[in-house]
């Protein structure tokens, strides 16, 4: 560590970040990491982890009227908001605190304070204003939600992140976006109770997803009563009187409702991070440009996560840090492998995906074979609820090889975990037909999808 006050430095205390500077520090490695909110960063203080525990939540209201069909008496049922908060908070600053442990046990140096770059190989501790060295610096500051600064009235508008937060429940919501955020919180916030409006640009939402899931989807939160308005966008928003939000729209006119949720998508968090001063290149999204090992055009420079705009996702990120420890200090250079990622989506009911898209792979196989397989799982037959569940297998027909698997229904994010290991070992669709199934369970229509319900040949739907 010649010359230098630090072996590696690390700005940015989410999942990325962390398992950095953990490993480092276990590896003997003089590690420092800078985070200037909370440790474990979007995923675990206003992401996916606090997003889960309240799709929980919502979802009892329909365990409650399901129990009748199976003979339980529900007696009066009622929520409490706040309540909620207060677990979910706890649970927070638990996982925190788990963060900070690992961290001190490695031995790695906690910095509480915001961090920039003051040179190719210097950061600035903005709460001290001191400037320290590092060998190697990785930046791992994630994303910002988008709050359309270009809108009327933005600033009467939340995001994911100050939904996590509401001193009270809205009893109406306007939520913008037709992607991940935007259709999950859709759900959350109508199984509490809230008259929910989806609004997005675009045709049908989850655009990159099998259109099959996207429809399925669409029909089945609207059959819950959720009002999905696509191919519009807000205008303009303004306060009430009444402290309402009157929302002018292009194709639906006036909507007034007590809150407007901005789900756009998140912006790589770079602003004011110095990376002019040290001569990092970004793109024209702002997103840190790297390699293949995520180094930036700056020798000692290194960055991984949201804030590359590679893949948006917390697992990608956890893997890349892997990747960095792996190249730079294990001596076994590797790639990230960003290849079949399954990824769900946990909304009401739930999406679970990896591969192609039948859309994706028709432009890439010249002929496929779609098997399809859409039904009213077990539980629906004395809960009587009509929502159907949809499994997919896309299959290129000259090499037998799954290349895509889409399921919409109960515990789709759990068999897509599966899904992943199964197309990552290249498995054929003659190895999911000789795949014993396991009986009763929804999941054994993977295994018995024996003839394709049709063919696509050089795009174009056959039979």
């Amino acid at each position: 560590m010649s010359g230098f006050d630090y072996d590696l430095f690390v700005i940015g205390g989410g999942s990325g970040g962390v398992r950095s500077a953990r490993v480092a520090a276990s590896l003997g490695k003089k590690v420092a990491i800078a985070e200037e909110y909370r440790f474990g960063g979007t995923c675990v203080i206003r992401g996916c982890v606090p997003k889960k525990l309240f799709v929980y939540a919502s979802q009892f209201h329909e365990h409650f009227e399901d129990a009748t069909g199976f003979g339980w008496t529900v007696g009066e049922t009622s929520f409490d908001w706040k309540a909620l908060i207060e677990a979910k908070d706890k649970e927070i600053a638990r996982l925190e605190g788990l963060y900070r442990k690992g961290l001190d046990n490695a031995g790695a140096e906690i910095i509480e304070s915001r961090a920039e770059l003051a040179g190719p190989n210097s950061v600035r501790i903005l709460a001290t204003g001191k400037v320290v060295t590092a060998e190697r610096i990785l930046i791992a500051v994630g994303g910002s939600a988008n709050h359309h600064p270009a809108l009327p009235g933005h600033e009467f508008c939340i995001t994911s992140n100050e939904a996590f937060h509401l001193e009270t429940l809205p009893r109406s919501i306007l939520i913008a976006g037709g992607g991940y955020i935007a259709v999950e919180f859709a759900n959350i916030f109508h199984g509490l109770g809230v008259e929910t409006t989806l609004i997005y640009r675009g045709k049908e939402i989850l655009s990159r997803f099998d259109h099959d899931l996207r429809q399925g989807l669409h029909q089945a939160m609207e059959a819950k009563g959720i009002r999905i308005l696509c191919e519009d966008l807000i205008q303009e928003v303004s306060l009430t009187a009444t402290g309402e939000r009157l929302v002018k729209t292009k194709a639906h006119g006036e909507l007034t409702v007590d809150a407007v949720m901005l789900a756009l998508g998140r912006d790589p968090n770079t602003k004011g991070l110095g990376l002019e001063t040290a001569g990092v290149a970004t793109d024209d999204k702002g997103a840190i440009v790297v390699d293949d090992y995520s180094r930036t055009n700056v020798p000692g420079i290194f960055a991984l996560g949201d804030v590359t705009d590679r893949v948006q996702l917390t697992p990608v990120a956890i893997h890349e840090a892997m990747c960095f420890i792996d190249t730079e200090y294990r001596g076994k250079p590797t790639r990230p492998d960003l290849d079949l990622i399954a990824t769900a989506v946990f909304s009401q009911p739930e999406i679970g995906t990896v591969g192609l898209s039948e859309e994706a792979a028709a432009k890439k196989y010249p002929e496929l074979e779609i098997y399809r397989a859409q039904f009213r799982p077990m539980k629906a037959t004395l809960s009587g609820r009509q929502e159907k569940m949809i499994m997919k297998l896309v299959v290129d027909a000259a090499s037998r090889k799954v290349v895509g698997a889409h399921i919409l229904g109960h515990d789709a994010g759990e068999m897509a975990q599966l899904l992943g290991i199964t197309l990552k070992a290249g498995c054929t669709k003659d190895d999911f037909d000789r795949t014993m199934a396991v009986h009763p369970t929804a999941a054994e229509e993977l295994v018995t999808m024996y003839s394709p319900s049709y063919r696509i040949v050089n795009g174009e739907r056959v039979g």
